[in-house]
């Protein structure tokens, strides 16, 4: 049995399922802190579908991009389930996760998360397959890459969806506000043939700098 969890936006999402299926689901997407809904979401979606803790054999988390906070809320919690059960913990992109909403679809699929002062989170997927890997990246040049039409998914502003329209036209298919955000059960069926690692050795993947960090860094650069 399979635990995935996603807090890599605002989207909080937990799932348990199997190679047989998806044994049950809850998502939510609001503003609220991960912190502290996380652990009795996961203990209410475990007990409602008849699952025990030691029922698990692998976990899988978003590992990013995604919010700093965010993430390190839900790498801790995988880390320290894992950790007790000592079983492994696979890292699954969450742009890929996103995707994952659009895995049928024979146009390219464009994940985005917001990174804000005109830049995203961004990669390109063909049916499942990375054909532009997870990068932090100006806006206007990930669309630089996009030829043919493709399918724009994420939670992304108004704003940054107005720049893509002018550029890509006809060009981009925007995808319905029920297929924006990441899903949990999207993490447990990209893990089912998974290894796995170490928990302890498992870190997110963040793409770029916390701002304090980036500061720190210039900071000590110009001394």
């Amino acid at each position: 049995m399979i635990l995935g969890i996603d807090t890599a936006t605002d989207t909080m999402s937990v799932a348990v399922g199997n190679a047989s299926g998806i044994l049950g689901e809850l998502t939510t997407n609001l503003k609220k802190n991960h912190s502290v809904r996380l652990m009795p979401a996961i203990e209410q979606l475990l007990e409602e579908c008849g699952i025990a803790v030691a029922d698990l054999k692998k976990i899988a988390v978003s590992s990013g991009p995604g919010s700093y906070t965010g993430l390190r809320i839900g790498v801790t919690v995988a880390k320290t389930l894992a950790w007790d059960r000592q079983i492994p913990i696979v890292g699954i992109s969450s742009l890929a996760a996103i995707a994952g909403n659009f895995s049928f679809a024979t146009e390219p699929v464009v994940p985005l998360i917001d990174a804000r002062r005109g830049n995203v989170y961004g990669a390109v997927y063909q049916q499942g397959k990375s054909v532009f890997s997870d990068q932090h990246i100006a806006l206007e040049e990930l669309l630089a890459h996009i030829s043919d039409r493709a399918i724009i998914v994420g939670d992304i502003s108004p704003v940054l969806k107005e720049r893509i329209s002018e550029r890509l036209g006809d060009r981009a298919i925007f995808a319905s506000v029920d297929l924006n955000f990441a899903r949990a059960s999207t993490l447990v069926k990209l893990a089912l043939n998974e290894a796995g690692e170490n928990a302890m050795q498992f870190v997110p993947t963040y793409l770029k700098l916390a701002e304090a960090e980036s500061k720190w860094l210039e900071a000590r650069e110009n001394k």
